[in-house]
């Protein structure tokens, strides 16, 4: 059996791999040789395990962090995975933006003649000067909620024109954020979960179901959290919006689930009035 064995050379040969590589997936648990020697330490590998050396050589070059790699191959779980690759999308994102916001400042400082000056007489050379951007202002905390009130009105008329143009999708879209960013600066855990309400629906309007099932999910997890500032009418709409942006995702079953709880959750809201608004809501979901 052990004439099977690949030695570690030929195994990085066949796998694009390199010997260094292979060594440090075995340092950090990622991927074990099939037999170490004891004496020489040398490693060799089985021929079934080519296809999960040459997985992890692709999931590298999409740039995966090792343990999100190790915790891939250890999980048979497809909604476990799914978690681990938004993960790692998430941060591949952010640094992503990084890069971004350092080329721009590259650019900036390429751009820049004064940094470019002849030396000043007194002086061999000059120390290079590297631009800094803004920090935003600083703004009193009536001023967010009034920015962050009105740029929720404003979304709501945005979302109610019948005809809207592309330029006002975008509006609707960068309204809804804005005004969710001002409450959170001084906001209470309602405002916030109403906040990620009004982006749903945003998204369920424009039909972008996985965005409006995010904001959705995210407001369902502040009000099960609980916090200040909740009232009667938060829970049925949260159950409103998951079902609304479930249906648009096309999980119909889920979605009706989610809608039977809303209608649940809709009687115990005491005001009549609060309770017609959410239960017409219900009724709209497609499902």
């Amino acid at each position: 059996m052990d004439d099977d064995l690949l030695p570690i050379g030929r195994f990085a040969r066949l796998t694009g791999l390199t010997v260094g590589a292979l060594r440090h997936y075995d340092d950090e648990g990622v991927l074990a040789p099939a037999d170490v020697d004891a004496a020489t330490g040398y490693r060799r590998y089985r021929r079934d395990q080519l296809a999960t050396a040459r997985a992890i050589a692709a999931l590298r070059d999409l740039e995966l962090s090792l343990p999100a790699i190790r915790s891939l191959l250890e999980s048979d779980d497809p909604a476990g995975r799914q978690a681990i690759l938004g993960d790692e999308k998430r941060r591949l994102e952010a640094r992503t933006a990084r890069l971004q916001r350092a080329l721009h400042r590259l650019s900036m400082l390429a751009n820049d003649t004064t940094s470019a000056s002849s030396p000043s007489p007194t002086h061999d050379h000059e120390v290079l000067t590297v631009p800094t951007p803004p920090t935003p202002p600083t703004l009193d905390p009536a001023i967010h909620r009034q920015l962050g009130a009105g740029l929720y009105n404003r979304t709501w008329d945005l979302m109610e024109l019948e005809d809207r143009t592309a330029d006002q999708d975008d509006e609707m879209v960068d309204t809804a954020h804005a005004s969710a960013w001002h409450w959170r600066q001084v906001g209470t855990e309602a405002n916030a979960s109403r906040a990620h309400w009004i982006l749903s629906r945003v998204y369920a309007v424009l039909g972008r179901g996985q965005e409006a099932l995010y904001h959705a999910r995210r407001q369902n997890e502040i009000i099960e959290l609980g916090g200040e500032g909740f009232e009667p009418w938060d829970a049925p709409s949260g159950a409103e919006a998951m079902a609304r942006a479930l249906a648009l995702a096309g999980d119909k079953a889920g979605a009706a689930e989610w809608k039977a709880r809303a209608s649940r959750l809709v009687t115990a809201i005491p005001a009549a009035e609060d309770r017609a608004v959410i239960e017409n809501d219900i009724a709209t979901i497609p499902v």
